[in-house]
């Protein structure tokens, strides 16, 4: 019998991260992202650097302590003496995204700092969750009566209003919302790991597509399309990135898939004429 016995390169190793629901473990997926940048990275290394931070963090914390006392227990110590923030001089930067860059620089953007944040609440104990809200990644700690909803890059807390102001300001760009109508609870739900990933991969591809680089691009499809199988729109996008680098025949055959799942999509005319043009070329 011949074994398989061959390393697995980084886009089968995320495929067998994000296999389960149920299983998904979202901060090595997320360190995981950055070997495409990074194919040699060792991500025990960023994994055992967070639970050292765990580790220091709950010597500090007060077994009797309350939810809001180490809300701020921990506020005081992943914003002030670690000094986690925003990356204000480049916040589009694709290192903004990679956690490991993230651990060492302590900048990074919403979903990056907000994720660190999360696993060293839930190492003491917080109940405390993703939040993908329009436009700005959040954070949020469920309260035996209530919740609250935390900016990932300060730690300071929401009001109703203010949040309510915040998602008025998305509602041109949210084809779900009327004008009249802002349903919050409906965008403070608790984001599973498989939405988290899902929205550091689009945030990358949309900086990758704005640099127009075809290669990152594409590296970021493929993962796409294995961690949302069904979301076909996903599959056509890594066809177009396929035919920027001249992959004709894959970028023929996703365009192929799309066309057969995603019937009454809007540009199947666009993408079906783009086939033509291939077929007649080919």
């Amino acid at each position: 019998m011949l074994l398989n016995l061959h390393a697995p390169t980084p886009l089968e190793y995320f495929a067998s991260l994000v296999q389960s629901d149920d299983e998904l473990p979202l901060l090595e997926t997320a360190i995981s992202l950055a070997q495409d940048e990074y194919p040699e990275l060792d991500l025990q290394e960023p994994l055992l650097a967070v639970e050292s931070l765990q580790s220091r963090l709950r010597r500090r914390c007060d077994r009797s302590a309350s939810v809001l006392e180490r809300i701020r227990l921990l506020n005081r110590f992943f914003y002030g003496e670690l000094g986690f923030s925003v990356n204000r001089n480049d916040y589009y930067d694709p290192e903004n995204s990679f956690l490991h860059a993230v651990l060492q620089s302590r900048r990074g953007i919403p979903i990056s700092v907000g994720l660190l944040w999360l696993e060293l609440a839930r190492g003491i104990g917080l109940d405390a969750h993703g939040v993908s809200f329009p436009g700005h990644f959040m954070l949020k700690v469920l309260l035996a009566q209530g919740q609250v909803v935390l900016d990932p890059l300060t730690g300071k807390s929401f009001s109703s209003e203010e949040l309510t102001e915040q998602l008025q300001s998305q509602i041109p760009r949210l084809s779900l919302v009327s004008d009249d109508v802002v349903p919050l609870a409906m965008f403070l739900q608790s984001a599973r790991p498989r939405e988290i990933i899902a929205r550091m991969l689009r945030n990358l591809k949309e900086i990758y597509r704005t640099q127009h680089d075809a290669q990152r691009l594409l590296a970021v499809q493929q993962r796409l399309v294995v961690l949302l199988p069904q979301d076909w729109a996903e599959l056509r996008d890594r066809g177009w990135a396929h035919l920027e680098l001249e992959h004709t025949q894959q970028a023929m055959a996703d365009f192929e898939t799309y066309l057969d799942h995603a019937r009454d999509a809007s540009d199947t005319q666009q993408v079906a004429q783009k086939l033509r043009d291939l077929r007649t070329l080919s």
